[in-house]
């Protein structure tokens, strides 16, 4: 190969290599940095660019998507000393690519501390209970936290999650305990006032039996009281009628013992004799 063939291929690869340099496409959802003699000069967005070959670099391609940051799981300490696991999840997007490369070392790190220390902050100002149930209020001041910090670099806070929220393993220990003696409690208790309300029933059902004995007494005293009102009515002064009517009561209380089954003595009166004779005597 002659020399003029040598230049003129080495002039073709020149000129290719220059063009190759020169028109860039950046690709959808990407912006491109430039740098110009080591200092930034352009931010090029989707499409057809064009640079100065050799004078001009390609120094960052920056997504423009929505980015998944993941916040490692880390201890957090609330105000009444529990212990808690949490972990997070933020989306972020880079609206201002230029402030991102040049205005921070390393963004995704620095959110995912900034995320982690605000964190920390915002539980460590609540109590167990409070941060168990308020993950939307965590969330809210989380993101108001850290949203105007990461501004300054270019990056908007779509939103940020709380993924997870779970007490030590000592700490779910001594809530099992807790949740037992709860629970102990209130069947102690349960137990304590179903047996008051017992107690008070059996208590009124014993004062309302007596009361009714009493009721029962009282009629059978005043049924009582007229019958012999009746007799001593229809008898007037004679006594032999009302000792006849006694002693006819007691012959039928008699007869009533010695058909019981359990009655094993007859008590008979001391002057049964003449209580016999007396009646005879009258029959005659």
């Amino acid at each position: 190969m002659s020399f003029g063939s040598i230049i003129a291929v080495v002039f073709l690869v020149f000129v290719a290599t220059t063009i190759f340099k020169g028109v860039r496409i950046v690709p959808q959802g990407y912006k491109w940095i430039v740098q110009r003699l080591g200092k930034y000069h352009t931010t090029l967005n989707p499409g057809l660019n064009f640079v100065i070959p050799y004078i001009d670099e390609i120094a960052y391609k920056v997504t423009t998507k929505d980015i998944v940051l993941d916040i490692p799981s880390q201890e957090v300490i609330t105000r009444d000393n529990a212990v808690l696991l949490m972990n997070a999840v933020a989306y972020i997007n880079l609206t201002t690519p230029e402030k991102a490369v040049y205005g921070i070392e390393n963004y995704t790190w620095a959110i995912q501390n900034l995320v982690q220390t605000s964190l920390r902050s915002i539980v460590g100002e609540m109590d167990l209970d409070d941060a168990l149930s308020s993950r939307d209020h965590i969330k809210a001041k989380l993101k108001a936290a850290i949203s105007d910090d990461i501004s300054d670099w270019g990056i908007t806070l779509k939103t940020v999650e709380i993924q997870d929220i779970q007490p030590s393993s000592t700490m779910q220990s001594a809530m099992e305990a807790q949740a037992a003696a709860e629970r102990q409690r209130r069947a102690t208790v349960t137990r304590a006032d179903g047996e008051k309300q017992a107690a008070i029933l059996e208590a009124d059902g014993r004062l309302e039996a007596s009361r009714r004995d009493a009721e029962a007494q009282v009629v059978l005293a005043e049924a009582s009281q007229k019958a012999i009102e009746m007799v001593t009515s229809a008898v007037g002064d004679k006594e032999i009628p009302v000792a006849y009517l006694l002693g006819e009561q007691y012959i039928k209380s008699m007869q009533e013992m010695a058909k019981s089954n359990n009655a094993k003595t007859v008590v008979l009166p001391a002057d049964v004799m003449n209580t016999i004779r007396g009646v005879m005597g009258r029959g005659s």
